[in-house]
């Protein structure tokens, strides 16, 4: 649904270059390091330049409040008022501190395929997602293959890249990019508090506008079948070794599925291009020409980026980013060790995922940083003497999962004296609820289930007879024996 032009609105944010230069991939966070300087060289042009919206949505009302908005630029005469000499700041002082936060900070990243000038909902061309640990200073990128069949909250199973058509055609709370994030959600049983959406056209200008990038090519391919923007055909062909690619050849390279992995090698690619973008922004040679080429960035990104993240927990973000070496990026993709090919009943092909080695490698990349906790010999001993009670309740969809975890706890000691079902099976992280002072029972339960501290809370009048309560959430699963 398109909004009513007669009503104005404040414009929305299309962040500037570190969010376009996510180049339909998302390398957001490894690029805001670099335009902070393009911030306080162009300030004053890029006050000027006009808001729009991105063409490749057309948010609700719902839609628009999970945008951030920014003033829009004064147009009153200086001279009549001293206060407009100086434009609005595009972000606020507190931009710079240093990002406070201990929880790993996840982001969905979405490549929107747009074509033909469409102006209507759209599929998503890419799904990653970005995850950084700001206590161990790590990072991870897991691609995930637009043809994974997963369960569309509300909508059923479907192609995980319909998630972002289904939520804007049917104007779902949030729009598309928060149906979206909601899918992810549920097949990796992790939460993400960000999401950024950027179309083809950010991808290409932004790699030209950076001089290209870097690639060292595994293979040669030819694509005479690689689609072009309309609906037909731009054959594409590369040779293998190292490449300088412009953006136009970029998304091609990024986009292709003419290897014999399909799918699942275009992920890897897509990973390729983001670290090779990593590269040529972070390197300090480009300063001199990102500055002449800020206010173009910043044309391009309103046009088309869309995110629900501030200016100023990017930035943030972007200098927390900064210190985490390269050695510390983990990159991985759902390849086939994690899915296999299926055809559906109405003829589609399709990749299933194989849900027991996916929450191996989510565990891998997303396990909550490391926190020290005290060594007590005779825990076990002092736990036994409080006493506790335990309830265990299954929030998720597994059958059977607060039974075999009720017999794993007593094997350890624990008493637990009733077990059942939670108010809802889509708990993404497991919770301990502590009625009463049971300090070292709550510490062992903690223990046995890795349940980071920041899931410990202390609560009155429990709903039964017992002292401690245990939320079984999507990220537990009782260690085999």
């Amino acid at each position: 649904m398109k909004l009513n032009s007669s009503r104005r609105t404040p414009p929305r944010i299309r962040l500037p270059l570190w969010a376009v230069s996510l180049l339909g991939l998302g390398i957001i966070i490894l690029l805001i390091g670099s335009s902070i300087w393009l911030y306080q060289t162009v300030q004053a042009t890029v006050s000027s330049l006009e808001v729009i919206n991105p063409d490749f949505a057309n948010p609700s009302s719902n839609n628009a409040e999970a945008v951030q908005t920014l003033p829009a630029p004064s147009s009153s005469d200086s001279s009549t008022n001293p206060a407009v000499n100086e434009p609005a700041p595009i972000f606020s002082s507190d931009a710079f501190r240093p990002w406070e936060g201990k929880n790993r900070v996840s982001i969905l990243l979405l490549g929107i395929d747009q074509r033909c000038e469409e102006d209507g909902p759209t599929h998503t061309d890419s799904m990653m997602v970005l995850t950084i640990d700001p206590v161990g200073l790590s990072a991870a990128v897991l691609s995930l293959p637009r043809d994974l069949w997963v369960d569309i909250p509300d909508f059923g199973v479907d192609r995980i890249n319909q998630a972002n058509y289904l939520g804007e055609i049917y104007e779902y709370p949030g729009g598309g990019q928060a149906l979206a994030v909601q899918t992810v959600e549920t097949l990796l049983g992790v939460p993400i508090d960000y999401y950024v959406a950027v179309n083809f056209e950010a991808f290409v200008e932004v790699v030209d506008l950076i001089g290209g990038i870097n690639i060292d090519v595994p293979e040669a391919i030819d694509d005479p079948d690689y689609p072009d923007r309309c609906y037909g055909f731009d054959p594409f062909s590369i040779e293998a070794g190292e490449q300088h690619l412009d953006g136009e050849t970029a998304l091609k390279y990024a986009r292709t599925r003419e290897t014999f992995g399909g799918d699942i090698d275009r992920a890897a690619r897509q990973q390729a291009v983001i670290l090779a973008v990593r590269q040529q922004i972070f390197d300090l040679n480009n300063l001199t020409q990102l500055i002449g080429q800020a206010p173009q960035l910043w044309q391009t990104s309103q046009e088309n980026v869309r995110t629900n993240m501030t200016l100023d927990e990017a930035i943030q973000l972007a200098l927390l980013a900064q210190d985490i070496p390269r050695d510390s990026i983990q990159t991985a993709v759902l390849n086939f060790d994690y899915v296999y090919n299926e055809t559906t009943p109405d003829g589609r092909e399709v990749l299933v995922p194989v849900r027991e080695n996916i929450r191996q490698l989510r565990d891998q990349l997303f396990a909550p940083p490391a926190i020290p906790t005290p060594v007590i010999e005779n825990l076990p001993a002092l736990m036994a003497a409080e006493e506790a009670r335990v309830a265990v309740l299954n929030g998720t969809p597994e059958f059977g999962l607060a039974a075999s975890t009720q017999e794993y706890l007593e094997s350890f000691g624990i008493q637990v004296v009733e077990i059942g079902n939670a108010d809802a099976s889509t708990y993404l992280t497991s919770q301990i609820i502590t009625y009463g002072s049971y300090p070292n029972t709550s510490r062992y339960l903690t223990q046995l289930m890795h349940v980071p501290p920041l899931n410990v809370s202390s609560g009155t009048n429990p709903d039964g007879n017992y002292d401690i309560l245990i939320i079984i959430g999507n990220d537990w699963r009782v260690p085999s024996s």
